[in-house]
């Protein structure tokens, strides 16, 4: 049988009041009493009714996070800042994968909302207004992380993506390239279509360079997709020279399949990838990559949550977090 506040109350030979202070942490109990219900509860293996609590208090401390890949090393470092920093405040996860389904996404959310969780972090590639409306309906908070919305109107924690991709191809142009290929996530999600490819854009209009459609390749953020996106730029009449890569997976496709086709990295074309996972330094040579800080996203989302959940002032909503180039051997000094 599940041991109950009655039977440490009754064990304790005190009030289930007592009880209740002592295991929420409530100060006013005399250090003898306490230390008596907490010999109780050691002797009885009471452990505390997550529901009920929630219940009484109206809070669960529980945080859904809603993922697209639990797999991918990229949203892998983003779900660890959000552990850490929920850890912290005292907060517990449920971790669910929604596959980059936009049906399923919405699912999720109803099911965390189920759960009565006090507050949701939320990644997709492809923010809809019906997201956005759905969000609103929410009883609770929630937060955007590394996840872009037209509106601005949802609380998010990201980088500057379109910034971030001219930064990278501006240092390709400086190094005298004029011919520059971009391998793309799915163009159909904004921070793609609007945001990396929009910079790529913008780097070489500022050079006045002129934009080729046949140097634009889509992928879908697999290593795979990089070693085809390289095979179609190969087989191009006019090559290119350097390429940019929308995330270190595809880049390191791009880098093999080159090599394969006994193509030289840096000396023959110089690639640079997008978010410097740890696959940047597992390749050779290694990835000059853009710095988009996983952790720190994931930390401080998961921080700006809590202060939605407990109704702490918040001076901004929207989060932009700096970014910047890890330069290594992929690219030439």
């Amino acid at each position: 049988m599940n041991v109950t506040i009655y039977d440490v109350a009754r064990e304790a030979n005190v009030s289930m009041a007592t009880v209740s202070r002592v295991v929420n942490g409530n100060p006013n109990v005399k250090p003898t009493t306490r230390k008596k219900v907490q010999d109780a509860i050691e002797r009885l293996g009471y452990r505390p009714n997550a529901v009920a609590r929630g219940l009484a208090s109206k809070k669960t401390t529980t945080v859904g996070v809603i993922i697209p890949d639990i797999s991918s090393i990229f949203y892998s470092e983003l779900a660890r800042g959000i552990e850490d920093i929920a850890t912290m405040y005292k907060y517990n996860i449920i971790l669910s994968n929604s596959d980059q389904n936009k049906d399923k996404e919405l699912h999720l959310l109803n099911t965390m909302l189920g759960k009565q969780v006090d507050g949701i972090v939320f990644m997709s590639g492809n923010i809809t207004e019906e997201h956005v409306q759905e969000f609103e309906k929410s009883p609770v908070p929630i937060v955007l992380a590394a996840s872009i919305e037209s509106s601005n109107t949802v609380p998010s924690v990201t980088i500057d993506s379109e910034q971030a991709a001219y930064d990278a191809v501006s240092e390709l142009i400086n190094k005298g390239h004029k011919k520059i290929a971009y391998v793309s996530g799915p163009l159909n999600e904004p921070i793609n279509g609007e945001k990396k490819l929009v910079g790529y854009k913008r780097a070489l209009e500022t050079a006045g360079l002129p934009y080729n459609e046949e140097y634009v390749v889509e992928g879908d953020y697999t290593y795979d997709s990089g070693i085809e996106g390289f095979e179609r730029i190969n087989s191009l009449e006019e090559k290119p020279t350097a390429i940019f890569v929308g995330t270190d997976e595809m880049a390191l496709g791009v880098i093999h399949s080159a090599q394969d086709s006994g193509i030289s990295i840096p000396n023959d074309i110089e690639v640079i990838g997008f978010d410097n996972t740890r696959l940047a330094l597992m390749v050779r040579p290694q990835l000059t990559s853009v710095v988009q800080p996983m952790y720190d996203i994931g930390a401080v989302a998961m921080r700006l949550l809590t202060k939605y959940m407990n109704k702490e002032k918040v001076d901004e909503h929207i989060v932009v977090l700096p970014h910047r180039i890890e330069f290594r051997k992929s690219t030439k000094e």
